[in-house]
């Protein structure tokens, strides 16, 4: 009998072996320990003994009941783990994908390319430029001599005598004139240097779009009519204009347009100092001086130039009272548009 519950302990433990889920378990488990399993079997026929062997067999049963018992626990426990390992892993393909993090575009690229789309539809075309500038196309050619105090006015970078980090867009103007035949319509966006101090409106590297346009009969009125259908489409509203004079070398004459302000809706505030005005560019008609410069006869050839800062336009757009902001590369911020 002790060979035969043997044999019975090496047949469990190879089926064991095989058991990969819980329906194979408990079928192993029925025909072991079942009513009409294995040992039950062996049990029915101990009658059969003496009373020391059914002692003994009685002994040996109870001992592979036990064995099967730890054993099937720890094969139910080791099919459970495969199973929770199976899920993790598990894909089911037929389900939604998992939305992937997406980039933001910075807001000073967002409206630069709002200003782009405007002007082309304007018929103006989309000049690139560089930063780095020679004295002649910075300040000669623009009318500021070698002791001109409007020098002063632009704080520069100089990387020689000769060159430097450009204070502005407006060499561009004489660039593009010595290069191309009239009548033509540019904008001219680009970063420009100065030895500004930062705050809230200012940073020592900020972003500028020149505009220039020549033809035969242009006139201040020429100028009102473009910058003014500029503001509107950018803002999705009549945007007031009003041009105060100015002084800039090259153009004569000079002027500043201002808007109505975009926060408080010319009411007056922090941002526009309670004028309810918002100075937002420089800008005149073409000096005959510059048109020299560029091989053009200034009897012939009319135009205006204009420059007005991009970040501001940002500002004003999304409503940011710090130009700092721009700068500081903060994923809370660059995520609100």
């Amino acid at each position: 009998m002790q060979n035969i519950i043997e044999d019975l302990k090496k047949k469990f433990k190879e089926e064991m072996q095989k058991v990969s889920d819980k329906k194979l378990l408990e079928d192993l488990r029925v025909r072991y320990l079942g009513r009409n399993g294995e040992l039950n079997k062996i049990l029915r026929g101990l009658k059969e003994l003496s009373e020391e062997e059914r002692v003994q067999v009685g002994r040996y049963i109870n001992e592979f009941k036990k064995e099967i018992s730890e054993l099937m626990e720890t094969a139910e426990e080791k099919i459970k783990q495969m199973a929770e390992d199976f899920s993790k892993e598990w894909l089911d393909v037929t389900a939604p994908g998992a939305k992937l993090p997406q980039g933001h575009l910075h807001p000073r690229t967002i409206v630069l390319r709002k200003v782009e789309e405007i002007f082309q539809s304007l018929g103006f075309s989309v000049v690139d430029s560089r930063e780095m500038e020679t004295d002649y196309y910075n300040f000669q050619a623009l009318n500021f001599p070698k002791d001109h105090p409007a020098r002063d006015m632009q704080d520069t970078f100089y990387i020689t005598d000769e060159l430097l980090m450009r204070t502005q867009t407006s060499p561009n103007q004489v660039r593009y004139m010595e290069k191309h035949n009239p009548p033509l319509r540019i904008i001219v966006p680009g970063k420009v240097f100065r030895r500004d101090a930062s705050d809230a409106t200012h940073e020592s590297q900020f972003y500028q779009v020149e505009g220039l346009m020549v033809d035969k009969h242009i006139s201040i009125g020429h100028f009102k009519a473009v910058i003014g259908e500029f503001f509107s489409q950018l803002y999705g509203q009549k945007i007031k204009i009003r041009l105060r004079p100015s002084y800039f070398p090259f153009t004569e004459p000079s002027f500043e347009p201002d808007i109505s302000c975009t926060f408080c809706d010319g009411r007056g505030c922090r941002i526009c100092k309670n004028t309810g005005w918002l100075e937002m560019a420089g800008a005149g008609m073409v000096h005959p001086f510059v048109f020299k410069s560029a091989g053009y006869s200034p009897y012939e050839w009319q135009g205006f130039a204009f420059g007005f800062g991009l970040d501001r336009l940002v500002m004003m757009k999304y409503k940011i009272n710090d130009m700092r902001v721009l700068n500081f590369g903060d994923l809370r911020f660059l995520k609100q548009f």
